[in-house]
């Protein structure tokens, strides 16, 4: 029996050794970091601490067995090193949600020259394979392609990749982080992190600036189109989703000519940004005039007889000789405007409390006139006008556009005919022949109008009114200048009508009572029989009396006053 415990005891002492090796061998190969495990849902960026071929000369990325970080990245499973050589840093994938983009800085690569905003990215080459990204030419700094949705296992020690959700990347320095964290503010200001999408019910269109390439020519403020060839894959850049193929085929910065409308567009907004703004829509009724900023010079299609501007053909700088017809057009509102020329009949009306809704007459008013027997009436009128859709490109290149056409000439041909009109003729004249005037005027007008590239089609007269500041012979006294309770002739009169005061005397003589005429609202003011309407003696009128003393009236007692 005591020989049993001996056998146990001799068991487990070997047991115990071969125990104490195996944590001995673990404690080893765990602080020599010879052996280490990856997830699968993880990334090993490998760091080597010492090697024969010294330390990286310089960049970051140590490409031929130097000292420092590999370019491979170990995946999911148990790895081997040799000891005390290797660290392994343990990072996430990366990880692009559904509908949204990242964005790709390098730490290592070909410098950026000064003229150069973004890092160009070779085509050969992705962000998975940094080896070839550097060998190819890859550049530091922010680059031009981005990622799409989707896990990338990516060398974070190389590349730091921004997304809406946060930063992957491995931390190196403190300076690093203010970095990246200014870069994810501006991307997340400009929208950055989702497609730019245009929908069809918006009626919009996208602007493009580009923040990359070559500068404008002197002169230019747009840069032309370029690239927009499908057939062509070096240079067709897609609606600039492709940088590269962009700036290939001679693309500017600046803004761009080429716009983008209805559809979902990943763009790189460090590299282009988008303004939305409202299609050119063209209603029926009218046609647009082009006033291009930019192009090429173009050969004058106006002719020789017209001598107020050239009109070219379309897509060069200046007023194109081919109107808009309507409908809606992407065109690029920073690249020229559009005048909007109604060719309809539309009225313009010379009166102030009445405006069509082109807004083209809403600073006319009645046409001011002194007729021949010195009246001045107000006369309301209506002009019916159209515009030929094909001369209204010669309309905009005159005027500038059809409100500036009525103010600065037709308004003051139509009053200044008016008023000749109107000096040759009586009131009472004016009223009476009003069918005739209205027939005369739309005749003799036409030809007046035609010289503006314009159609008369009817003259519409109204009813002459009291004038602004009340219809008045001229030469009558004004109102404003008669003290209170006198009137023009110095005699005391009632505020209320007019008349003279009881008891005073007048200074009147006899047959110079004051008289009132009305025509149709037209009040002519009295005045004394012996001045003229300028106020002027007539020639032969007998001088009034100052005085003539109290005369015989129905009632008055006592004898005849004698005169003097």
């Amino acid at each position: 029996m005591p020989a049993a415990p001996q056998v146990l005891s001799d068991a487990v002492v070997p047991l115990f050794v071969v125990l104490a090796a195996a944590l001995a061998v673990a404690l080893a190969t765990w602080s020599s970091r010879s052996v280490r495990y990856i997830s699968n849902h993880r990334v090993g960026v490998v760091e080597k601490l010492w090697s024969r071929a010294g330390s990286v000369p310089s960049g970051l990325i140590a490409l031929r067995g130097e000292a420092g970080f590999q370019p491979d990245v170990l995946r999911g499973g148990l790895h081997v090193f040799r000891p005390f050589q290797f660290r392994i840093h343990s990072l996430p994938l990366v990880t692009i949600p559904q509908g949204q983009i990242g964005y790709v800085f390098a730490r290592d690569g070909s410098p950026l020259p000064p003229t150069q905003t973004l890092a160009r990215t070779p085509e050969a080459a992705d962000f998975g394979d940094v080896r070839s990204f550097l060998v190819n030419g890859g550049q530091r700094g922010p680059q031009r392609r981005i990622l799409r949705e989707g896990t990338y296992a990516i060398n974070l020690a190389q590349f730091v990749v921004i997304t809406a959700v946060g930063v992957y990347g491995l931390a190196l320095e403190r300076s690093d982080q203010a970095t990246l964290d200014e870069m994810m503010t501006v991307i997340a200001g400009r929208g950055g992190f989702e497609p730019v999408v245009i929908t069809g019910h918006d009626d919009v269109l996208g602007v493009v600036t580009i923040h990359d390439g070559a500068s404008l020519d002197p002169g230019e403020i747009i840069a032309p189109t370029v690239g927009e060839d499908p057939a062509d894959p070096t240079t067709y850049h897609n609606s600039f989703q492709e940088p590269e193929r962009f700036l290939a085929a001679g693309g500017r910065r600046g803004r761009q000519l080429q716009v983008i409308v209805e559809g979902t567009y990943y763009l790189n907004r460090l590299f282009a940004t988008v303004e939305l703004v409202q299609k050119a829509v063209v209603e029926v009724g009218t046609v647009g005039v082009v006033v291009s900023y930019t192009g090429d010079a173009g050969t004058d299609l106006s002719g020789d007889a017209y001598g107020h501007g050239e009109l070219v053909e379309r897509g060069e700088r200046g007023v194109w000789a081919q109107p808009l017809l309507p409908g809606k057009y992407a065109f690029n509102t920073y690249a020229g405007k559009v005048v909007m020329v109604p060719t309809t009949n539309f009225i313009l009306k010379w009166q102030a409390a009445a405006t069509g809704s082109h807004k083209f007459d809403e600073n006319l008013s009645e046409v001011d006139l002194i007729t021949k027997d010195a009246f001045e009436p107000s006369l309301p009128l209506s002009v019916v006008v159209h515009i030929d859709y094909r001369k209204a490109p010669l309309v905009v290149q005159r005027f500038g556009d059809v409100k500036r056409l009525v103010e600065q000439t037709l308004d003051p041909m139509v009053s200044a005919y008016f008023k000749n009109v109107a000096q040759t003729r009586t009131l009472i004249q004016l009223l009476q022949d009003r069918a005739e005037i209205q027939d005369q005027s739309s005749v003799e007008m036409r030809g007046r109008f035609d010289r503006y590239n314009l159609e008369l089609q009817e003259v519409l007269i109204g009813t002459p009114t009291e004038g602004r500041g009340g219809s008045k012979a001229r030469g009558d006294p004004d109102p404003a200048a008669v003290a209170p309770g006198r009137d023009g002739a110095g005699r005391d009169v009632q505020p209320a009508t007019g008349r003279c005061r009881p008891g005073a005397r007048a200074a009147r003589g006899r047959g110079a009572r004051p008289a009132a005429s009305k025509h149709h609202g037209i009040r002519a003011v009295d005045r004394d029989p012996g001045q003229s309407w300028q106020g002027r003696p007539r020639p032969g009128a007998a001088a009034v009396r100052a005085d003539p003393g109290p005369r015989r009236g129905r009632g008055r007692k006592g004898p005849p006053a004698r005169s003097r």
